[in-house]
């Protein structure tokens, strides 16, 4: 499987070019994109327009900001595309939405199984533990832009489903009560931290602490590639690792985790 990776050059970029060198999962390097190519090696291309090779999928580590470029280009080529990339605005997230409807997304802020099922765990625990106070702590290196994670936003969504009513409130400081809705989330950048993401939820009898670490890149890495292999095979639409974790154990979303 021939696989166009765009970012190639950054921190996630590295480490998947690394793994297709190797030829993990049967996967080889079609070409990277990345704007700062300087032509050290051929096979990374400042854009998409300057590739004119065939391909099998994409894998995106790149930049909120190059999502229209993206999805015009997967669009054109009909390719799947997995998209890694976090802070997407209202508007970008509508236009993948709307590449799907032609092709096949998988969209994840975080490509670790293991954060999926945490993800899983905490909403089903905050549904069957009403009255407790969730609060979300993630930490990362000092040189991550945004803050939340786009993983802690995609935690706090996935137990808003269970909570309807529930509201974010991005660190905490002031003279104010917490209101029994709130989910908070607060955010640490620190020395070369690759990512720690923690859901508290804590009643007037028990605390429940799940606790997520990744320790190396390669995580993230191999679940994207994972995530390819997955979305080669799939028809058009929007797909999450929860769908991934459906196939690979045979259960529903609501089935057995293991």
């Amino acid at each position: 499987m021939k696989v166009i990776l765009n970012g190639a050059r950054g921190k996630m970029g590295s480490a998947i070019w690394t793994m297709l060198e190797e030829g993990k999962r049967g996967m080889e390097i079609a070409a990277g994109i990345d704007p700062t190519a300087d032509g050290s090696d051929p096979r990374i291309l400042k854009g998409f327009a300057d590739y004119q090779g065939e391909a099998d999928v994409i894998i995106d580590f790149s930049h909120h900001a190059c999502t229209a470029s993206l999805m015009d280009f997967a669009e054109k080529k009909g390719l799947p595309c997995v998209v890694a990339t976090t802070g997407q605005t209202g508007p970008e997230l509508g236009r993948i939405h709307a590449a799907s409807e032609k092709i096949p997304i998988f969209l994840s802020a975080n490509m670790s199984l293991g954060v999926a099922l945490i993800a899983d765990f905490a909403r089903r625990a905050s549904a069957l533990l009403p009255d407790t106070d969730i609060e979300i702590v993630e930490k990362h290196h000092n040189t991550k832009l945004d803050a939340p994670s786009g993983t802690a936003l995609m935690l706090a969504n996935e137990i808003k489903k269970s909570r309807a009513d529930a509201c974010f409130v991005c660190g905490r400081y002031g003279q104010k009560l917490r209101s029994k809705n709130e989910i908070g989330i607060h955010a640490l950048r620190m020395g070369g931290v690759i990512g720690e993401h923690e859901v508290i939820l804590a009643g007037g009898t028990e605390t429940i602490s799940l606790k997520h670490e990744a320790h190396s890149r390669v995580l993230f890495a191999d679940g994207a590639l994972a995530a390819a292999e997955f979305i080669a095979g799939c028809p058009a639409g929007l797909y999450d690792m929860h769908d991934l974790i459906e196939k690979q154990t045979g259960a529903g979303k609501e089935g057995p985790l293991c």
